[in-house]
């Protein structure tokens, strides 16, 4: 098998691993029926992303990317259970919170994004 593909592999079960230990986590702290964590997971993984983004960039990482971004990060976001936890708060009738569930997401993982990127820029100021 290829390195690399073995690489995204490997992270893509350690994210996947990551993400279940984070549901059961936030599932105990504050209980079922709003889908908190797949928002605390995709916001911390979008944060980390713009983190990666700077730091690989500027330290020459490049070859780090697959696993890194592809592979852990890739099966630690959760966007096609964001896409399931919509549908059925939409399902259940409850259009309201299904669309303020989209909204923060969306909202706060484009901010901590943003935020890991110039977080990240202001540590590494060359």
């Amino acid at each position: 098998m290829n390195l690399t593909l073995f690489s995204v592999a490997l992270g893509g079960a350690l994210g996947a691993s990551a993400r279940y230990l984070a549901n059961v986590i936030v599932a105990r702290a504050v209980g079922h029926g709003f889908p908190y964590a797949t928002i605390v997971v995709n916001v911390a993984g979008s944060f980390l992303m713009g983190v990666l983004v700077v730091v690989l960039a500027r330290k020459g990482g490049q070859a780090y990317a697959p696993f890194l971004m592809t592979g852990v990060l890739g099966g630690f976001t959760t966007f096609s259970a964001f896409s399931l936890d919509t549908l059925t708060l939409f399902e259940r009738g409850e259009t309201g919170l299904a669309g303020l569930y989209v909204g923060l997401s969306v909202a706060l993982s484009l901010g901590a994004i943003a935020l890991g990127i110039l977080a990240t820029r202001m540590v590494l100021v060359p």
